[in-house]
């Protein structure tokens, strides 16, 4: 048994966008045990039950995926069997030693044809193998049965990794103008909004454990969208960081509908997720998403 007065988390996918934030975000939480895909490949199910026993964790925060949508429909039994497949098996090895599980998803399991914004028991119907992928590991944890909390976030961006963000940045100083998609619409959310937000969800369970209240974290239990305050398209997304980030030349954005801008898997038009579920049960409520880019291109 973990000594309860230190908990040990494992963190997955510790290099990621998310993954790198968490590792910082949980560090005085407990003894975080941080694996990447080295330590850690979801792609090998014995692998992972061998691990998480191995390790015996407290906690298991989940932030390892298969994140290339593109390629997913190429690669679909791949991407299946770490988004789908793997987080049934992290739920079932933290089930069994009576740990809860941190597990986050995506807008994408939504096919985006809802008029206002997506609530967490909204019907889903994925588009492409990634969404799908996904929702078949919400789907996965949630037949297992243990304490866990799923947290859906959307159009992720940070300071690493390949996102949105860096792709603009890289594109500004290669060409005079961009052309892009203005009619999907979401909300970019920093990536360490994501872990600051897990983190204080963490530090309320642990509390509440040590106050005796056992049972905290299956009451807790469900699935939570986890964004970025307001919303925009694309477009406005990327007009955003032109104006904000510090830029020699800045390129000349030309908005265009997502049908004159390809790509092998079909995006939801509307990737909007209300978020006061989080608020009403946790108390927490991310930044606009205005104020969180600013405070990335700040730190960058």
């Amino acid at each position: 048994m973990n000594d309860p007065t230190r908990p040990t988390i494992l963190v997955t996918g510790s290099n990621g966008q998310v993954g790198f934030e968490l590792v910082r975000s949980l560090q005085g939480l407990g003894r975080v045990v941080a694996l990447d895909r080295r330590g850690l490949d979801l792609s090998d199910l014995d692998q992972v039950r061998t691990t998480v026993r191995e390790i015996g964790p407290t906690l298991i925060v989940n932030a390892a995926a298969y994140t290339a949508v593109d390629r997913a429909e190429t690669e679909s039994e791949l991407a299946h069997r770490i988004n789908g497949l793997a987080p049934g098996v992290l739920a079932e090895e933290a089930a069994n030693l009576g740990a809860p599980l941190i597990h986050f998803s995506t807008d994408y399991v939504f096919d985006g044809t809802k008029e206002g914004t997506y609530v967490e028991d909204d019907p889903t119907n994925p588009q492409n193998e990634y969404g799908r992928g996904k929702l078949a590991g919400e789907r996965a944890i949630a037949d297992v049965g243990g304490p866990h909390l799923v947290f859906r976030t959307s159009w992720v961006y940070g300071g690493r990794g390949k996102n949105f963000l860096l792709t603009m940045l890289r594109l500004a100083a290669e060409k005079p103008e961009l052309r892009i998609v203005a009619d999907q619409f979401g909300a970019p959310t920093w990536s360490t909004t994501i872990a600051t937000l897990t983190a204080h969800v963490v530090a309320q369970g642990f509390d509440a454990v040590k106050r005796g209240e056992t049972d905290w974290w299956t009451r807790k239990s469900g699935t939570y969208h986890l964004t970025a305050s307001g919303s925009t398209s694309w477009f406005g997304f990327a007009e955003a960081i032109f104006e904000t980030a510090a830029l020699d030349s800045k390129p000349t954005v030309v908005p265009i509908a997502a049908a004159e801008y390809p790509v092998p898997a079909k995006r939801p038009a509307n990737s909007r997720l209300l978020t006061d579920k989080l608020a009403a049960v946790f108390g927490l409520r991310a930044p606009d998403w205005r104020e969180a880019l600013g405070l990335c291109l700040a730190e960058s």
